[in-house]
Order: structure tokens, then C-alpha cells, then sequence
């Protein structure tokens, strides 16, 4: 997906740099204000995360409406109303008034919660980066909101050079890298050990992709 523009806006100082991270959403209360085909996406990207996903929306899209039907998401067919935010860890504003938008974002951040509002990016703590995934290998690319047509174009570069097969990849690694921790070799032995397959495996990978 091409990376949205969500800053801080008027909070974010220049001259410092974003923090990235990947975070761990299993388990986690999460909300979606707006279920139309913006937030349908948000949504789904939180599904795979593993988080517990709440949404509030007067109307659904048909896939977001089949979720909560089918258990996957709490769906609330209502305006917002700030104590929607109470428990709340990440929240993701997908209307489409900047009204609203604003609001979600102020009642956040007195609760100390994540916010990023849509294409709204004077209310966001966050950015949703181009992202190539192939397993549970991703690589995230971000331009602070600076450039998203930039990020999304590095990322079709890195989705051509890194193919499917480093899934696979990063699962023989993470196998040989659990062998060698349960193994008695002394650390420095083990780091060792491990860049040596990690370089010989992706030169393979990308060789045998033609690459």
C-alpha cells in the first residue's frame, strides 16, 4: 500500500527523526472509526495483526459488515462519542470530515492513545508506511509524509528484487537460529555462524530468482 501522509503536525518538531519500530497488536483493543472502503483497509490490516478490533461507524461496507457477522470484528452501528477511546491502545480515524477527525485525535491524546486519522495529517501520531511483506520477512519504507509516490515506488523496486521465496528464507533462518541457540557454541561463535547463513542463503535466493 502507498504510504500515507500522518505526522504529528503541529506537535512534530523539525529535525526529529521518526521512530521505527514494528509493533506487537495481538491481543490488543483496537479502533476503527469510519467502515467504508478506507477504513474496510485499516481494519483488515489490523485483523492480520492479530488485534482485538472495534469499529463504530453509522453505515459498513459489505466486507466489514460479513466481519462482524462472522465474530471477527465488534461493529457498533453509531456516531463516535469519546469514551469509545476508554481501553483503547491504537486508534485509526477513516471519515471523511476533518471535524471529526480532529476530535478523535484530541480525546486521544488525553487518554495517551495512538492516533493516526486518514490523510489528515495535522491529527496523527503515526505513519502507515509501503510495506513489502513475503512472510515474516517486511521491510517498511517511510519519507516522514515528504513524498508517499517515492515510497510507493521503492517499494515496487523491492517487491521485484525480494520474491516470495525469501519466506521460505526467513523460516530456514529462524529454524537454524533456534538450533543454534539451544546448541553449546559461545556467542561469538553463534553470531558468526549466523551472518554466514544469512548471507549465503539470500545470495542463493536471489541467484535462483534470476536476480
Amino acid at each position: 500500500m502507498a504510504e500515507k501522509a500522518t505526522t504529528r503536525g503541529a506537535k512534530h518538531k523539525q529535525g526529529v527523526s521518526l521512530f521505527p519500530m514494528f509493533v506487537k497488536l495481538a491481543g490488543r483493543n483496537c479502533l476503527v472509526v469510519g467502515a467504508g472502503s478506507v477504513g474496510e483497509g485499516k481494519i483488515r490490516s489490523l485483523l492480520e495483526a492479530g488485534a482485538k478490533v472495534r469499529v463504530v461507524a453509522p453505515q459498513a461496507s459489505a466486507a466489514v459488515r460479513e466481519w462482524a457477522q462472522a465474530g471477527e470484528i465488534a461493529w457498533e452501528p453509531r456516531e463516535f462519542k469519546p469514551s469509545d477511546l476508554d481501553g483503547i491502545f491504537l486508534v485509526v480515524a477513516a471519515t471523511s470530515s476533518s471535524d471529526l477527525n480532529g476530535l478523535i485525535f484530541g480525546e486521544a491524546q488525553k487518554r495517551h492513545v495512538l492516533c493516526n486519522a486518514v490523510d489528515d495529517p495535522e491529527h496523527c501520531d503515526f505513519y502507515y508506511g509501503a510495506v513489502v511483506r513475503r512472510g515474516d520477512l517486511q521491510i517498511a519504507i517511510s519519507t516522514a509524509g515528504k513524498s508517499p509516490a517515492l515510497a510507493q515506488r521503492l517499494r515496487e523496486e523491492l517487491e521485484a528484487r525480494y520474491g516470495p521465496e525469501f519466506a521460505q528464507l526467513v523460516e530456514e533462518l529462524g529454524e537454524a537460529r533456534r538450533e543454534l541457540f539451544a546448541s553449546q557454541l559461545d556467542a561469538e561463535e553463534r553470531r558468526r555462524r549466523l551472518h554466514e547463513l544469512a548471507n549465503g542463503k539470500a545470495a542463493a535466493a536471489s541467484k535462483g530468482a534470476g536476480r
